[in-house]
């Protein structure tokens, strides 16, 4: 019986899992310069956990199970709640700022389509202990320059929550929440038709749609024109001075709203082209989620890279690098396995494992594209030398085992 992979999944060929560890490594790298260090969450967790973050209609799109002790469990379907969790349980006495980041598998059950699958990988760092700007502008600037190493130009849209929470603020936290979701959406329609079902004062409808409206350099001047100088615009305008000490290249839009209660001040997508209609490859922002989980009151600020997404649209492909071949007879066998012991503390290497004769070892070299084959011959031997190939060039040179591991590693 052929049995197949699960819907939404895939199997990444060892050509697929280089480029895509090669791309992770760079993003990495990126992440360990900015000074945040790894964390690793279980792979399920408590229903509960995402249920308080997200509500109980969350779970149908979960992989959620009841275990062997009849406990509602679930595979994670993102990691900034387990983080939240990590945190309250053993991080709280930690000097703050805590910069922490993660990659790791994530699971929904939701309809696949292109840069969208049922168990997915997210890349996110998350910034705990800071309410300033500064905190905010590191955090953008470093998604920004992530996704700059990779070759990915992204287009990154910033706002402020705080402006449109307190032009709401003379309505019910539900009805705040709804219009907060309709915006982020950009169901327009549904809001106009929610303000009249609500009954919204008319200067607020006005006000609004305005609002929403506003992207581009004079957009906070507008926006302080049209609901008065209020602190939230002046912390807007300091995160915008930030990004641009970091040379970050942004658009301000007052129509960002990542329609999640929590998020609390600044917000961000990053959108890239070669993605159609699902072209957001980073979202995130400043939100307060310790608390419901049982901590303190502490800010934090975060994102999450779609690095499925990601991976349609890199060009990076995997590194070259040196790889051998070993070619040898069954009278020299024994001593190819030596070379190959001592040659494997410096580069790959591939030993012949199927008796094929010297031809056919020399062509399995070619399909495997090492970049090298040595010959382990009988009469190198004798002299205390091998065979160095060069399988592009075909160039051939007698060297010591010494000589050739200072070539193949300079």
């Amino acid at each position: 019986m052929k049995l197949s992979k699960p819907r939404g999944t895939r199997d990444f060929l060892p050509e697929d899992t280089k480029r895509r560890r090669n791309v992770e490594n760079i993003l990495r790298g990126v992440v360990k310069n900015w000074g945040f260090e790894e964390i690793i969450t279980p792979t399920f967790e408590t229903l509960d956990l995402f249920t308080l973050k997200s509500g109980e209609g969350i779970i149908g799109e979960l992989y959620n199970f009841t275990d062997k002790g009849n406990r509602d469990m679930t595979l994670r379907p993102e990691l900034t709640a387990p983080v939240m969790r990590m945190y309250v349980n053993e991080m709280q006495a930690r000097q703050r700022p805590i910069k922490l980041f993660y990659f790791e598998n994530c699971f929904r059950y939701e309809r696949p389509q292109k840069g969208r699958f049922r168990e997915f990988w997210q890349f996110g760092v998350e910034l705990i202990g800071s309410s300033k700007a500064d905190a905010d502008a590191e955090v953008i600037a470093l998604a920004y320059k992530m996704l700059e190493a990779v070759g990915i130009k992204g287009d990154l849209h910033i706002n402020n929550l705080g402006v449109i929470r307190n032009l709401l603020s003379v309505l019910e936290t539900e009805q705040q929440s709804r219009i907060m979701r309709l915006v982020d959406k950009k169901d327009y329609t549904g809001l106009e038709e929610y303000l009249e079902e609500i009954n919204a004062p008319s200067e607020l409808r006005v006000k609004l749609q305005r609002l929403i409206e506003l992207t581009g350099n004079d957009a906070i001047e507008e926006a302080r024109k049209l609901i008065g100088d209020i602190p939230e615009i002046n912390d807007y305008q300091k995160l915008i001075e930030l990004l641009e000490a970091y040379g970050i290249e942004y658009t301000i839009d007052f129509g960002i709203a990542r329609g999640l209660d929590y998020y609390t001040g600044a917000v961000f997508e990053i959108y890239a082209e070669g993605l159609g209609a699902q072209n957001q490859v980073c979202g995130g922002g400043s939100y307060q989620l310790i608390k419901l989980f049982g901590g303190g009151d502490v800010p934090s600020t975060g994102f999450g890279l779609g690095f499925d997404r990601i991976m349609e649209v890199c060009e990076i492909e995997p590194e070259e690098s040196s790889s051998v071949a070993i070619i040898a007879k069954d009278s020299t066998r024994l001593e190819a396995i030596k070379v190959a012991n001592e040659l494997r503390q410096h580069v790959p290497v591939y030993v012949d494992i199927m008796k094929r004769n010297f031809k056919a070892q020399m062509s399995y070299a070619n399909y495997i594209e090492a970049s090298h084959s040595i010959i382990v011959g009988e009469k190198e031997l004798e002299e205390g030398k091998l065979t160095l190939k060069d399988m592009k060039s075909g160039d051939q040179e007698l060297l010591t085992i010494e000589d050739i591991i200072v070539k193949l590693t300079a």
